[in-house]
């Protein structure tokens, strides 16, 4: 029974270290991606990252000029369709091609910046 016991805690444990190991990558990956478009201003907290395989999730946060803390975060949906977009979870609407290709082209350098700088992947 005792060994039961501790191979169903052993395997909680790994389940845990995995979920942990996950979040650990994913963080890593966010801040990597908010580098994508250049330096970060002093002040600010910015992530760009891909959160499956059709969802690209693009977060800032900054103080305002009055001292407010302020937060945006923008949503695309890849789909054969095109690209939706939604920002403070109001409704999705399509982009323009300029921001298609925009977006388009963040993916590329993050997914290129993950796969060597993250992931030791040389091409």
């Amino acid at each position: 029974m005792i060994k039961k016991i501790l191979s169903m805690i052993n395997g909680q444990g790994e389940e845990q270290k995995q979920i942990d190991h996950y979040r650990l990558l994913m963080r890593r990956e966010a801040e990597m991606g908010g580098h994508v478009f250049g330096e970060i201003p002093a002040g600010r907290r910015r992530e760009f990252f891909c959160l499956d395989k059709n969802t690209w999730i693009w977060h800032e946060e900054w103080t305002d000029a009055i001292g407010v803390r302020q937060t945006k975060t923008t949503r695309y949906d890849v789909r054969p369709s095109g690209i939706l977009k939604a920002q403070a979870n109001g409704s999705y609407h399509g982009v323009s091609e300029v921001e298609s290709q925009n977006l388009i082209a963040a993916a590329q350098i993050y997914i290129s910046k993950a796969l060597t700088e993250l992931y030791g992947v040389r091409a």
